[in-house]
């Protein structure tokens, strides 16, 4: 009865948040598509994303007002190009840093997870050192009002810039993978390295490209999670771990997968809300990767990245 009650005042805001977790578990499914890792270091470029576009938006609004028209699109653009610019750095010194010399030394896998383990308290921390602790809230941008309604559910402005930014992401990223040079390389890697590396591919180069365009997305997907929420120094914990969720429902190392699980996690959980208390909404999202792994371990696509195409 609750469901069927309150089910579209809380899609929209479900759409939302799962474009969300879709943009950070792409992040996760890139990486283990070439590498078989599971990048937990990714919640913090997601983290460097937020903080990148809080500081960059500070500059540009004037404290207290709220811009209109034109200058509302040129900040909006400017934090998430910010964002996702910091974002795609960190990603890149990440795997340069702490993951290439494990590769040439050839490491165990045990190894790469807690050198990924300790990346991400490392930076976690080293932001809450060098911003603070305490939860800010990036300027608004616009005029956050309501567009329309959907069978009573109102639709916001800020919604439909946070769903409509990440389906672009995710329909450019689609097409690049499948359709683009560098896709090839990726998707070449992904399903075979060693016979990749024989034909001419540049391993570490592709891999490096990976990482940037997983941190691109983690770190513009920071900033939108910030203007709809707040930013604060441990902001990738949560939807990290909920992103890798996302990503496992999908078909771990499936780029669509990750896009369809993000989606699905979101909607599950914002509509959960009608039903339970929202002190166990954190827990939706583990409930429902405990019953992938029992049911469908592979994700509901199931493929590897190398034959998403």
């Amino acid at each position: 009865m609750c469901l069927t009650q309150h089910f579209w005042q809380f899609l929209v805001p479900g759409i939302t948040l799962g474009s969300l977790y879709a943009l950070i578990a792409i992040g996760y499914t890139l990486v283990y598509g070439v590498l078989q890792l599971i990048n937990f270091a990714h919640s913090e470029v997601f983290m460097t994303g937020g903080f990148a576009g809080l500081f960059i938006t500070q500059a540009l609004v004037t404290a207290g007002l709220t811009p209109h028209g034109a200058d509302s699109v040129l900040y909006t653009v400017t934090g998430l190009v910010g964002g996702a610019v910091f974002g795609a750095v960190v990603a890149f010194l990440l795997e340069r840093v702490a993951y290439r010399p494990l590769r040439r030394r050839n490491a165990p896998r045990l190894v790469y997870l807690i050198t990924a383990i300790g990346a991400s308290l490392f930076l976690s921390n080293l932001a809450g050192k060098l911003f603070g602790r305490d939860r800010t809230n990036i300027p608004e941008l616009y005029a956050n009002d309501v567009v329309f309604t959907l069978f009573g559910a109102q639709v916001r402005v800020q919604q439909l810039v946070i769903i409509g930014t990440a389906l672009a992401m995710m329909l450019l990223l689609d097409t690049v993978v499948n359709r683009s040079k560098l896709g090839a390389g990726i998707r070449a890697v992904a399903q075979d390295a060693q016979t990749a590396s024989l034909m001419g591919v540049n391993i570490n180069r592709v891999i490096s490209q990976t990482f940037v365009i997983g941190g691109l997305l983690g770190g513009a997907a920071g900033f939108l999670f910030g203007s709809y929420l707040n930013v604060h120094y441990q902001m990738g914990f949560l939807p990290g771990i909920k992103a890798f969720a996302a990503a496992v429902l999908g078909g771990i190392g499936n780029i669509r997968g990750a896009m369809l699980g993000g989606l699905l996690l979101g909607i599950v959980e914002s509509v959960s809300q009608s039903c339970m208390s929202s002190q166990w909404i954190d827990v939706v999202a583990f409930v429902v990767l405990i019953l992938v792994l029992m049911f469908r371990p592979t994700g509901i696509l199931g493929q590897r990245l190398g034959r998403a195409a």
